[in-house]
């Protein structure tokens, strides 16, 4: 039976937790110039504004996590601003821009492709083109995904997506832009989101924890911006998990320890110990690093990638190319000055081989040892194949 609950007894009081907003969305662009790494195209658009060169249909494409989505919506308040700035940017103070931010714009509407993608959304979304905005110039149409229309919705689209009426815009965005039939490619400007580099996403989470008061290290940062291959969107969501994990002090160490990345001292260590042929160092190295619980295959494609970035430091010209913090980047080139360029490719090529028949290796441990093992004895290998041949000899005797 369970017990009763004395009035001595006092049930403590929680405290109201905030509804706590990912950085994604709380950092979400508002203007074009606070979008990160898209200016070739933000340039454009603000250039077609203010030259009232409006087309009347946008296709943006690329990768995801790199404010497609973002720039559409910018792009459909700033038309809409009753008094936009001289850079022309919408100025967050009229009415439409003061309606689009709380969302409730009549002029603004947003179809996700993936779910009403039949032709009787396309014809519901076509009546509704008929009618003209109730306040404002444009009623803006943006179409996320407009890939997973079926082709029937396609044709249904067609007619008006080339002949709209003046006051009708559509933004569609995309990830895969081959699929998407040449008709409508034809009625679109098209736009090609580039990946974001990785000093812009290091930059803007730098921005990001310095609002937040996180304290940082900028290797961390780094790490995160690589992991995220180009993807905005999927450095904020780490980001936000790594917070969670770390606190407000996110280190090198806890972003490592948390997104299972080897560190770059076990990839020196052992390019070290192949320079000195010191194969103990490397097996036993590799031990530690498989006990550690990290995966062979992730690990060769990781020590490819050393030896790339050690190339890339032989020459002056290429060295920017190596996407590492100042301080990595000093290793890499001390390291480099007492590698020799063969020395590098021979294992770099002996890393991508066991890399591309990892998978097919009944024992993929021997598989990766006996990989290091030849890399160990690259340089023997090339002494050797420099020694002059005893018919050589013969002959100048």
């Amino acid at each position: 039976m369970p017990q009763s609950i004395s009035k001595s007894e006092k049930i403590p009081n929680l405290a109201p937790m905030d509804n706590f907003i990912v950085s994604a969305r709380k950092y979400r662009p508002a203007t074009f110039d606070t979008v990160v790494g898209q200016a070739h195209i933000t340039n454009t658009l603000k250039n077609a504004i203010k030259n009232n060169h409006l087309a009347q249909a946008f296709l943006f494409c690329g990768p995801r996590g790199v404010g497609k989505t973002t720039c559409a919506r910018i792009l459909a308040k700033t038309i809409n601003c009753l008094s936009p700035t001289p850079a022309m940017e919408a100025c967050d103070l009229c009415e439409s821009c003061i309606s689009f931010k709380n969302g409730n714009s009549l002029n603004v509407h947003e179809l996700d492709a993936a779910s009403n993608n039949s032709v009787d959304d396309i014809r519901s979304l076509v009546e509704q083109v008929r009618f003209a905005p109730p306040s404002g110039r444009y009623k803006i149409y943006i179409i996320d995904e407009v890939h997973m229309l079926s082709t029937s919705a396609f044709n249904a689209f067609l007619k008006t997506l080339e002949e709209p009426p003046p006051y009708a815009i559509f933004i569609l965005a995309t990830t895969e832009k081959h699929k998407i039939i040449p008709t409508i490619l034809s009625r679109c400007q098209i736009f090609d989101f580039n990946r974001i580099q990785v000093e812009d996403i290091a930059s803007h989470l730098a921005f990001i924890a310095k609002s937040e008061n996180i304290a940082t290290e900028p290797e961390a940062l780094h790490i995160i911006a690589q992991k995220a291959d180009g993807a905005l969107r999927d450095a904020l969501s780490m980001f936000d998990q790594l917070v969670s994990f770390a606190g407000n002090n996110l280190s090198y160490k806890s972003v490592i320890d948390n997104l299972n990345i080897l560190d770059y001292d076990y990839y020196f260590k052992i390019a070290d110990a192949i320079r000195s042929e010191d194969m103990r160092t490397i097996l036993l190295t590799f031990d530690e690093i498989l006990n550690n619980g990290f995966d062979g295959n992730n690990f060769i494609i990781g020590l490819s990638e050393h030896f790339r970035n050690l190339l890339v430091c032989k020459d002056a010209q290429t060295v920017v190319l190596l996407k590492v913090t100042e301080s990595i980047k000093q290793k890499y080139l001390k390291q480099a000055s007492d590698c020799s360029a063969s020395l590098l490719l021979t294992a770099l090529n002996i890393a991508n081989q066991c890399d591309i028949h990892y998978k097919q290796s009944k024992n993929q441990r021997l598989h990766v040892e006996l990989a290091l093992m030849k890399m160990c004895h690259i340089n023997a290998a090339i002494n050797l194949s420099q020694l002059p041949t005893a018919t050589s000899e013969v002959k100048k005797k």
